[in-house]
């Protein structure tokens, strides 16, 4: 082989790296966001969830219904 195939060959494998480290990045950066927004969703709604049965937890027994008198025939 030729010394200047060499250095094209290690030319276009040091380009296509890069490129290829470049896109992937980009289409990562997308994907991290969109993981990003959905865990901020679920920390929200756990919250939500929490109150809810906190609420539900503390919530007072109702008062006893006042007994009724015998009824006379």
């Amino acid at each position: 082989m030729d010394i200047s195939t060499l250095g094209w060959l290690y030319l276009g494998l040091v380009i296509g790296f890069l490129l290829g480290a470049f896109v992937s990045g980009l289409l990562g950066s997308s994907k991290m966001g969109d993981l990003e927004a959905d865990n901020a969703h679920l920390k929200f709604v756990r919250e939500a969830l929490k109150e809810e049965i906190f609420r539900l937890e503390n919530q007072s027994k109702p008062k006893p219904r006042k007994r009724r008198g015998k009824v006379k025939k």
